[in-house]
Parts: C-alpha cells; structure tokens; sequence
C-alpha cells in the first residue's frame, strides 16, 4: 500500500523522535529494546523506562576512552548505570562539559556479555540527529505490541542498516540565477535528499564546460565562520576567497554542504567549543563529546556534481580526506588548489591541529 512508510521514512520519524526525548524500538535477531536519547530524555520518561527493567547506558569508544570505562565491544561500550542513578549521572556520563570540575564518574561497569547490535544502531541515530552519543537501551519484548499501543516508531536493524550505511537519493529542486559580489553570473542549486534530511546547495559561477575539470570546492556550513565572521577558524576566508577564485577565473562550483561542525550539529560544535576553552584541542574535543575527528560525508559533494554533469574537477582544498572521497566516488581529482587563508592569532592553534592530527596541507 502507498500509504506505508519507507525504511528512510520510518529513519527520518525515529531522528526526530529522539530529538523530542520519545523513545523508539530497535528490533534485532536477538530480540527488541527501546531506546532514548540521553539528552533529550526527561526525569517521567526515564521512570516509565526503567519499569521495563533495567536500563543499560550506550556510549562510544571515544567517549569510554576519556570515562576510563572498558569498551569491550571495540567501537562502543555498554555501561550499567547504578540502581540510584538519575538523569543527572546519565548526563554526566554522556556530555563532557562537567569532566574537569567532577572527573570522577565512576568506577564504570562494562557488560561484556552478548550482542550490541542494538545498542550500535540507538548510537548512528543519536548521532544522526545531531544528539549527543549517549543511547539508554532497556531490553523489551512483544516489540509490536508495544509500538501499537503506545505510537513508538519501530525499526528492525536489517531493515534499516544498508540505509544508514547508504548516502540517500539526492534530486535537484531548483536553481535560479542569484548575482554575488565574486561574480553576477552566479546560480544558487538546491539539492533535497529522499530521507527528509538537510538540504544542500550548489553555487555555480558562469557557465563551465562540463567536458573539462571543474575548478570545484567542498564547503561545509560554518554558522559561526561564514556569517558572524568568528575568528575560531579560517571557513568564512576560504569560502570568499574560493568564491572569489571562480569569479576571476569566470567559472566553478562551490558546494555548500550542510554538515555543521564537521557533521556533528551547531549544537555538539558549541560544546566543542567550549571545551576548547577548557583546554583542550579541536580533536581532543570532539573525541570527548563520544565523535570522531570528522563525521561528515564528502559522497554527498561527489553526488552533487556527478549530478550536475561533471566527472573531473581541480579542487580547491587542503584537506587530502577530501580528494581520496572523491576519486572513491568515481570523481576524478586531476589537481589541488591550495586555499591558505585566514589565518588569525586566534585560530592558530586550531589549524596547526588540524595540520598535526587531520592531515590537512597547510
């Protein structure tokens, strides 16, 4: 019947019901469990919750890793939260921001014992909707009985893991022309994936020769760099100085892709920030928060300009990340641009990490 929803559907309803603290159901081979958002999770839902027994507390290995917990499934620990434990210990645990004032979370007890596929996926979503990687996963049973009866989404892991292994269809909306400063031949696309997910754009400058290398770059959103102009990093230089590129040359593409603080969400890209305050660097901040150095997907750019009509590009970049995803694609990289702009005495440090841990060529 039409009128059932998609496997990226039922993904994009369970994104937004973690994001409202509702819980949704996993369904596994070895059986179903609800699962919440630690952040968005609240005191009344964390007590229905627990009437269905004993919860345990999903954590990535980078966030283990600072908790000194042990992370006996390899990329992720299940945690076994004390009887007493309150939504403010569960919050602890998940979101860094109190570490250096009250270090001492624990001694954390690990489960070792049976599967954490469930507890795998509740992670991929609390991160696909931009939450902190904390997932509370409490074992139920008649997973369809109790959907039904309270309106929880219901997601079985073979149904949705070459979903959320797969970049989603993305399909042109519009284009219009739009004059910029670097170029009054300039046309803003949009771009809009199947799943209900951000929308991205691409900026065309003149009108290139899709037989040729396209002088191309892959620009994630930056709120805090590329409108209020933050002395933090070097994204709102690189973006007018790329576009200002394309305008000399009277032709390129730059892809705006909305993937906020190296995929992670404005939202975890401020509390990075503010344990840079604390102390500590861009990576060390992101692997605290339970990310990896960088979550984004540099498919999407490839998609994008496959798309447009183009199969080669010279791209404007410093970080190498960037080309290997691209030939990867079946996008041919037939040079780098260098983009070495903005640095400030605010900001140095931020480039030299990126330079030391990342790999970026500057």
């Amino acid at each position: 019947m039409s009128l059932h929803l998609s496997i990226a559907e039922r993904l994009t309803r369970a994104r937004g019901d973690l994001r409202m603290g509702v819980p949704v159901i996993l369904c596994g081979p070895g059986g179903a469990a609800l699962v919440a958002s630690v952040e968005a999770l609240d005191a009344g839902r964390l007590a229905d919750l627990r009437g269905f027994g004993p919860p345990v507390l999903a954590i990535t290995a980078r966030r283990a890793e600072t908790l000194k917990a042990r992370a006996y499934d390899g990329d992720l620990a299940r945690i076994l939260p004390p009887a007493a434990a309150d939504l403010g210990w569960l919050r602890s645990v998940a979101d860094p921001a109190d570490d250096l004032r009250a270090p001492m979370k624990g001694p954390l007890t690990s489960a070792r014992e049976g599967a954490a596929d469930l507890h795998r996926a509740a992670l991929a979503l609390a991160k696909a909707a931009h939450l902190l990687p904390a997932a509370l996963v409490v074992p139920v049973g008649d997973a369809l009985r109790l959907a039904a009866e309270h309106g929880l989404t219901l997601l079985v892991l073979d149904e949705i893991a070459p979903a959320l292994a797969a970049l989603p269809p993305l399909d042109e909306v519009v284009s219009a022309r739009v004059p910029l400063v670097a170029s009054e031949a300039g046309r803003v696309h949009v771009f809009r994936p199947d799943d209900g997910g951000d929308e991205h754009y691409a900026i065309e400058i003149g009108r290139p020769d899709r037989s040729r290398p396209v002088l191309a770059r892959l620009h994630s959103a930056c709120f805090t760099g590329d409108v209020l102009g933050s002395l933090k990093c070097d994204c709102g230089p690189q973006l007018r100085a790329a576009l200002a590129q394309m305008g000399e040359e009277g032709a390129g593409v730059l892809l705006y892709l909305n993937q906020e603080g190296r995929g992670i969400g404005l939202a975890n890209k401020m509390r990075a920030y503010s344990l840079q305050d604390q102390g500590f660097d861009t990576v060390e901040a992101n692997h605290r928060l339970g990310f990896e150095d960088d979550e984004r997907d540099f498919r999407i750019g490839a998609e994008i300009l496959r798309k447009m009509g183009f199969s080669s590009v010279r791209l404007l970049t410093n970080n190498p990340r960037k080309i290997a995803m691209m030939e990867a694609c079946g996008l041919h990289v037939v040079e780098r641009v260098p983009l070495k702009v903005g640095e400030t005495a605010e900001n140095r440090a931020y480039l030299a990490t990126k330079a030391a841990k990342s790999g970026h060529l500057l």
